[in-house]
């Protein structure tokens, strides 16, 4: 009996403490919820292929771009373009000033001590013969924000 008692206030407790969680992931300034049905600000360094800004017009292209805009679209959000070179989106991340960063970013990034990377949503050779893991940036804590885009790409990349 003692142990039953014991077993039903563990549960009893544990139920508590995940409900007073709420839905995880969650970001720690809401940065996905905000985007939702809203505006996606993306952080752009022109770093061809993955991403390109055309002088004349402002408009982003490129493979990077084109997966933006598709989890955009996924979560019914605009695109708001802010270009920069990175160590001006990295501090504008840390402001977060900006959502997402890309622009031929890898997984070996010296930005990685300042923002999150996602997992390598596919793998490139470099120039000079390296296996190169490419990756997309976000604010740190924005764990909601990071799960969703890395389903997003892992969807697009056929991995689910």
């Amino acid at each position: 009996m003692r142990r039953l008692v014991q077993i039903v206030g563990a549960a009893l407790l544990s139920a508590s403490l995940v409900a007073g969680c709420g839905a995880l992931p969650r970001d720690t300034e809401g940065t996905y919820n905000r985007a939702q049905d809203g505006t996606l600000v993306v952080g752009v360094s022109e770093h061809e292929p993955w991403t390109s800004v055309d002088d004349r017009s402002g408009e982003v292209t490129g493979s990077e771009a084109d997966l933006i805009r598709g989890f955009a679209d996924s979560i019914n959000a605009d695109v708001e373009w802010k270009v920069a070179p990175e160590s001006v989106l990295a501090g504008w991340m840390d402001k977060q000033e900006i959502d997402v960063m890309i622009g031929g970013l890898t997984k070996s990034s010296p930005w990685s001590k300042h923002i999150a990377l996602t997992r390598p949503y596919t793998t490139v050779i470099s120039e000079d013969g390296k296996k190169e893991k490419m990756v997309m940036g976000v604010p740190m804590g924005e764990n909601k924000l990071m799960v969703e885009l890395e389903r997003y790409l892992a969807r697009e990349g056929g991995e689910i």
